[in-house]
């Protein structure tokens, strides 16, 4: 499959290319005027290079090994795709061996199971088909370990047997679309995704780097293979104590702080915490259960007390909230002692003088390690971010008076670790984005003019959504819905506002999931995500896009519509990483649905400016994501700023005397 994709990339080469090989002086206009226009052709016309005329046998030789130059190069530095609508030739091949190899290698780490079974061999040669009871009578009341032990040898056999029988009888292909990451990171460990070793260290100090390598991460309660990345990222985190993991969302920072918190218990740290907000409780008691072999609490709701109990007791990972984080204080004692505490959506304690954070930072400060994670760490100021870093490393930010970015980088570096979808998802699909500027219906025209007019900056944003069948927005979602069904697409809607996506779901036709929204409790959002992700094509999920923007993990949708601007980039960067994200196989389409006139059109131009501003910044530093004051401004100069131009545009149209008359 590399050689294919090797052989393809060389094909589409220009022979210009052999010049960068080599010191020494290649004549290309001879090969062109023989129409030898690609670096395969240099092979193909292996023979006839020293004939042609202007090159003799020294330079033919020397055009030749150029171009095996290149194609070794290439060759070594392709990295395996696997494309579920255009698969190339062995990819059915590679994905049965693949499932062949994870069946084998589940065994891998199960000795402790393996002496289960010979411990219950003989119990289970004495229980014949026509038994219906069975009384244990053990020395010490101990019959919990046996039923433990039944039931980890039965899960290990059913998780064994299916994956043999995956691998061997030809559904290798659902179980790879069933759980895409689990594969692509065996890919990478056989070393066939090339990761830039610069890029995976995210800019770290030298010394840094050189402890995290030395470092060997005990991976024994782990149940989830790392990439490259993730495992440097859980290094990191050990070397340095105390830092925030940055990485782009849907980079697998969950599975890089379970990592950490597995190889702690390995060693004998027995209790950590995981703060995060309510709607991703029920995602980390998930990829908990799922990816460890830790036990979880889920010390939230009405069964904290004596999920708190257990914890205490047995260890584990408490997985609690933000609001109970008090609570879950109150009850601790000195006695036990938190290895590492994991405050997932950090941006949430982004300002130090709410109470929330104070708590947080409280846990933080008793804690022997802390991660904190964040796929944006900057929403609005350096200031917020300097607040993230002091809750770990107080010492690294040195002045706060200076906003340089590159010195603030260089401060902060020893605790902060980024990296971005590009840098190390090589395999990851395109994302195609398209604005859909949409001309207003009548109707759209009343209604917005009406909001204007009353100075609703709200209700202007909503006006042209809230149409039903006169709405030209909603007009062309049911096209990108049926466009999705048509290209065997789900589609997940994204508004900021209740009444859009009330009118969203009533007037979509087909199997509509939602609204998803900031009142629906954690546990029912994961319910909806499930269903939406087993539904058949042109299934679409309706979500207020704060809430579906954190913690849900929406691979399943390939197609998004946004149905207004936002005022904060970053809050549509989130809303888009829930679906492009590793596990992902077809391109991402975003669509924004914009009126061609009006509050979208006035938004839009606002936010070109601040990204203008942001980019020239960015140009002279190399720190983007170091100023995000830069794009983001507030909902108050925004808002004054449109409702003015617009009533000035507005009543622009009019007659004086109509304009008196509005006046």
């Amino acid at each position: 499959m590399r050689r294919a994709e090797a052989q393809r990339l060389i094909a589409d080469m220009p022979v210009e290319r052999l010049k960068d090989t080599t010191r020494e002086r290649i004549r290309i206009a001879p090969l062109t005027d023989a129409g030898i226009v690609s670096v395969q052709d240099v092979f193909t016309n292996a023979e006839r290079l020293a004939h042609l005329p202007g090159i003799g046998a020294t330079t033919a030789a020397r055009i030749r090994g150029a171009a095996q130059t290149l194609w070794q190069a290439t060759y070594e530095e392709t990295s395996i795709r696997i494309d579920v609508n255009a698969p190339l030739s062995g990819t059915e091949n590679l994905l049965r061996q693949l499932g062949a190899w994870d069946a084998i290698r589940a065994t891998k780490k199960a000795k402790e199971d393996l002496a289960n079974l010979q411990r219950l061999r003989p119990l289970a040669a004495a229980l014949r088909s026509d038994v219906s009871h069975l009384v244990v009578m053990a020395p010490h009341d101990d019959h919990q370990a046996l039923l433990d032990a039944a039931d980890t040898v039965i899960d290990r056999a059913r998780s064994s047997t299916a994956a043999s029988r995956t691998g061997l009888d030809g559904d290798f292909w659902r179980d790879f679309l069933s759980r895409p990451s689990d594969y692509f990171v065996m890919i990478d460990e056989l070393g066939f995704v090339l990761e830039n070793e610069d890029v995976v260290a995210g800019g770290l100090p030298e010394d840094v780097v050189a402890a995290i390598r030395r470092f060997e991460l005990e991976t024994d309660h782990l149940d989830a293979s790392l990439r490259g990345y993730q495992s440097f990222a859980a290094r990191f985190a050990l070397v340095q104590r105390k830092v925030i993991i940055g990485d782009e969302m849907g980079l697998g920072k969950t599975v890089e702080a379970l990592a950490v918190l597995c190889h702690l218990y390995s060693k004998g740290s027995q209790h950590s915490v995981v703060v995060c907000p309510a709607a991703v409780v029920t995602n980390w008691m998930r990829e908990i259960e799922a990816k460890s072999k830790l036990p979880a609490h889920r010390i939230h709701g009405s069964g904290r007390y004596a999920a708190m109990q257990r914890w205490v007791l047995r260890g584990g990972v408490a997985v609690t909230t933000y609001e109970s984080l008090g609570w879950v204080k109150a009850q601790l004692s000195s006695a036990v002692v938190i290895a590492c505490v994991v405050v997932d959506e950090a941006h949430y304690v982004k300002n130090p003088a709410a109470q929330r954070s104070r708590r947080t930072s409280n846990l933080i400060e008793t804690a022997e390690r802390a991660i904190l994670l964040t796929g944006t760490p900057l929403e609005n100021r350096v200031e917020e971010f300097r607040n993230l870093v002091a809750y770990v490393r107080p010492d690294l930010v040195i002045d706060a008076t200076d906003v340089r970015p590159r010195l603030f980088r260089q401060q902060v570096a020893p605790a902060y670790l980024r990296r971005t979808t590009e840098d190390v998802l090589t395999e990851l699909p395109e994302l195609v984005e398209v604005n859909e500027w949409i001309p207003m219906s009548n109707a759209d025209e009343v209604a917005y003019r009406e909001a204007v007019m009353s100075g609703n900056f709200h209700s202007m944003r909503q006006a042209a959504m809230l149409g039903g069948e006169q709405s030209a927005k909603l007009q062309r979602l049911r096209e990108l819905v049926q466009e999705a069904e048509d290209n065997d697409r789900k589609v997940i809607v994204f508004s900021h506002f209740l009444n859009v996506l009330g009118e969203v779901a009533r007037t979509l036709p087909g199997a509509v999931f939602g609204p998803l929204t900031g009142s629906v409790p954690a546990a029912k959002r994961q319910e909806l995500v499930d269903e939406f992700s087993s539904a058949g094509r042109g299934a679409v999920l309706v979500s207020q896009i704060i809430a579906g923007g954190v913690g849900l993990n929406i691979q399943a949708a390939s197609m998004v519509v946004i149905c207004e601007p936002q005022l904060k980039p970053t809050i549509e960067w989130q809303a888009i990483a829930r679906s492009r994200r590793m596990g992902q196989l077809r391109s991402v389409q975003v669509h924004r649905l914009l009126s061609d006139e009006g509050a979208d059109v006035r938004v839009t131009q606002i936010l070109a400016k601040k990204k203008a501003l942001f980019e020239d910044f960015a140009a002279v530093s190399d720190a983007a994501e170091w100023a995000p004051e830069a794009v983001d401004i507030s909902d108050g100069e925004l808002v004054r700023e449109v409702v003015s131009a617009e009533r000035e545009r507005l009543l622009s149209w009019q007659s004086p005397e109509a304009s008196n008359a509005t006046l």
